[in-house]
């Protein structure tokens, strides 16, 4: 049985993105080998998806040489050990560690180019030479996968892309049948959800200064937050500063979950004022269910909604901004928001059907 890997610097990532791609692989004959730290879905992975998991050493925010070296070193060991025919890669870490380790050993390789991460967002020398580096490997690469526009024309620009085939997904597609549509709920006041991984890059303190503005204005609105902390991320939000958002009563966090419907259906607007996306998976699953959502305006997230249609857009690292946009919702009447909500169904029927992007990896196998 020939052996597929599928790498990521979280087990949570390949659970709830890449469940499809799993058991499209298993159902194709493949062994498929998922190479990623161990976390609360590792167990998952192997029980309820049936691949199997391999603990990977590595801690996402580590930029240390000696750490960043092991994880590297034990990458190479794992692929020399299993012999896989493909790799699928999956982050930024990991499209360059399992990008040299494929390398290396010669096997054929997958980079998946979902945002541009830390290493675009912020510079310095060490960021500069990661984006040298991922360059060398993506030319090396068997296909490229991007999800928008924006950061393939910054790849192809910075020259990190040479002459490798590469296609462009709506991100990581959505399952429509189980993010099935849901009515607006009948509450007079409006309900904001986020759901992210609580980092700074991705906006949180943002959706807090604005849901803190609306509260200072007296706006009767519900302001939801999920995700989880604890993320290995150098701009991983503390624990503590969540607890003082909760004891100053300016949103209400809902933790981490694995099933993201019940808390959408509670909503009526996604918001997500992220710095930068590659395709927000949240966005396009409240879209899924009838939500319109509120992002920032740059790649990735304007992307992910028709602008004036099925969502608005905001001004990045704004409160002020995201607050105004906020504050036009909740004057809209009821129609005009339902009216965004099943637009939003419609563009995700439309375009951004999970089978898409199972098909597009698939096609990778053909040798």
């Amino acid at each position: 049985m020939q052996t597929i890997f599928l790498t990521s610097n979280t087990s949570w990532y390949l659970y709830n993105f890449r469940k499809s791609t799993i058991r499209a692989l298993l159902g194709q004959g493949y062994k498929v080998v998922c190479l990623s730290p161990q976390d609360g879905f590792s167990q998952r992975l192997k029980d309820e998806l049936g691949a199997k998991h391999v603990a990977l050493p590595m801690v996402g925010k580590s930029t240390g040489l000696v750490q960043e070296l092991l994880s590297l070193l034990f990458i190479w060991q794992t692929f020399r050990r299993y012999k896989p025919v493909f790799v699928f890669n999956f982050t930024v870490k990991l499209n360059l560690y399992g990008g040299l380790a494929c390398i290396v050993l010669r096997v054929p390789f997958a980079n998946n180019v979902s945002g541009l991460g830390t290493a675009f967002i912020h510079d310095s020398w060490l960021f500069r030479r990661v984006r040298q580096v991922y360059g060398w490997v993506n030319r090396r690469a068997h296909h490229l996968f991007f999800q928008n526009e924006e950061d393939l024309a910054v790849f192809r620009d910075a020259g990190l892309l040479g002459n490798t085939p590469m296609t462009l997904l709506p991100g990581s597609g959505v399952d429509l049948d189980h993010f099935a549509f849901q009515p607006l709920p009948d509450e007079t006041a409006i309900t904001f959800l986020m759901i992210a991984r609580l980092l700074g890059d991705k906006g949180v303190r943002e959706y807090v200064g604005a849901c803190r503005l609306l509260k200072e204005k007296g706006v009767a609105a519900r302001c939801l937050l999920v995700g989880p902390l604890g993320v290995s991320n150098q701009s991983a939000i503390a624990e503590y500063e969540v607890a003082e958002w909760q004891q100053e009563g300016v949103l209400e966090y809902r933790g981490a979950t694995d099933d993201v419907r019940p808390v959408i259906a509670e909503s009526h607007v996604l918001v997500l004022p992220s710095y930068r996306e590659g395709m927000p998976r949240t966005v396009l699953e409240a879209a899924a269910m009838g939500r319109p959502a509120i992002v920032t305006d740059v790649p990735g997230c304007r992307q992910a909604i028709e602008a004036g249609k099925t969502g608005w857009l905001c001004e990045v690292r704004s409160a002020e901004s995201l607050a105004e946009q906020m504050l036009n919702v909740i004057a809209m009447d009821d129609e005009d928001r339902q009216r965004a909500g099943q637009a939003a169904r419609d563009r995700m029927e439309a375009s951004f059907s999970e089978a898409r992007v199972v098909q597009s990896y698939l096609g990778c196998l053909q040798f």
